[in-house]
């Protein structure tokens, strides 16, 4: 009988046990399906609901916008491949309330690039990702420069998805010469969205630009793009550690670029970026003269404020470069600063300029270390970015 009642005990209990296992895997939420269908040699539309995720054996040919509209998720699993074919018309949108996972791993990254043989800059647009938190240019919300999609709001914390181990090539297709793709433009995107290990490749303009927004970043890396590897403006704020610069191919402007917002140097919130582990290398004497007579390791104006720690930059004709008057303000009162700082190769370590042009003493602007490592390493590629980056 005691035989008998442990035996249908442990009947009871493994049935228990099966009964939760299939019960767990039932509440696993499905993805919503979408009534968007992924055509990998013809690869644009819109995506306006649902989930769809990309094919990793496949070879994506981007040959018009794809737009992730809001309350639908784009999802791009490790080793995805997506070529720009077509210029300023080939490029990844998304909008307000729209998400995009790109799942990337170090040892098989995501790579956005061009479909061209013959592969330069600007051969596509690039990708745009447009948020709902705060800007400072006089309104609550505006239009995208690219994309002409509404960004900013006054949700600090929102959530546009994940970049996790991703690589964008040859962006930055220019509509004109004032209006053109970075290899990721951050129109207001919030907190809530993960950044960590991305790459932007020999763009034609900048590698990344933050326009507003409190997006936090960490291990980027900027090479070889033709204006600023990083910029900033609009009243961006955000906690960042292991940014990688390098200006490459005889081209390239600065470093950093870094505004408040151009129209109004007091706008608020105000552009206070924290950045440590900073790594900046510049063109040195191979800089095209006919196209920038000066360049920068970090060029600071508008406004801006900003904190920075751990930093190596080597080969700029000029370290520290700051202007306008709030601006020289802020290194006065050390909300504009840097610490532990080595410099190699700079031509002037500081320079300051007034708005009405006269020079100003911003020297202070800079506390040095000879033992600072910059994103890890000096001027060489940090362990980090082993396997993911090209470039180095």
């Amino acid at each position: 009988m005691k035989k008998s009642f442990l035996k249908l005990f442990g009947l009871l209990a493994m049935s228990a046990a099966v009964l939760t296992s299939c019960s767990k895997e039932d509440d696993e939420p499905t993805p919503p399906s979408s009534s968007f269908v992924a055509d990998a040699t013809n690869f644009q539309g819109t995506i306006n609901d649902g989930t769809v995720t990309l094919n990793s054996t496949l070879v994506y040919k981007l040959t018009g916008k794809i737009q992730v509209n809001s309350g639908a998720t784009l999802i791009i699993p490790a080793g995805t491949k997506i070529e720009g074919m077509n210029g300023t018309s080939s490029y990844i949108a998304v909008a307000q309330g729209g998400k995009i996972n790109v799942l990337g791993t170090a040892s098989s990254p995501v790579v956005f690039t061009s479909g061209k043989t013959n592969k330069a800059p600007g051969d596509w647009g690039g990708l745009v990702i447009c948020g709902k938190a705060p800007i400072n240019i006089g309104s609550t919300t505006a239009q995208s420069e690219v994309a002409d999609l509404t960004y900013g709001g006054t949700i600090s914390n929102d959530n546009s998805g994940v970049l996790q181990y991703l690589r964008i090539e040859y962006a930055g297709a220019a509509f004109n010469a004032t209006k053109e793709f970075n290899g990721i433009s951050f129109f207001g995107v919030g907190s809530g969205t993960v950044v960590e290990n991305v790459e932007a490749y020999h763009g034609a303009d900048d590698g990344f630009e933050f326009f507003g927004g409190t997006v936090n970043t960490t291990k980027l890396v900027s090479i070889g793009n033709e204006d600023d590897q990083f910029d900033w403006t609009e009243g961006w704020n955000g906690t960042n550690s292991n940014w990688y610069g390098k200006l490459d191919f005889g081209k390239g402007n600065r470093g950093i670029e870094a505004d408040n917002y151009e129209f109004n140097f007091d706008a608020s919130p105000t552009s206070n970026p924290t950045i440590s582990n900073i790594t900046l290398i510049g063109p040195g004497s191979t800089a095209d003269a006919n196209i920038y007579t000066e360049n920068q390791a970090f060029k600071l104006r508008r406004g801006t404020k900003g904190i920075f720690s751990n930093i190596f930059i080597k080969d700029f004709k000029v370290g520290f470069d700051v202007e306008h008057d709030q601006t020289i303000a802020y290194v006065a009162n050390q909300t504009l600063k840097a610490t532990a700082a080595k410099f190699d190769g700079i031509a002037t370590n500081t320079k300051g300029k007034k708005t009405d042009a006269s020079s100003s003493d911003v020297s202070g602007i800079a506390t040095l270390s000879d033992t600072a490592t910059g994103a890890g390493n000096g001027a060489a590629a940090p362990s980090w970015t082993a396997q993911w980056t090209v470039g180095f």
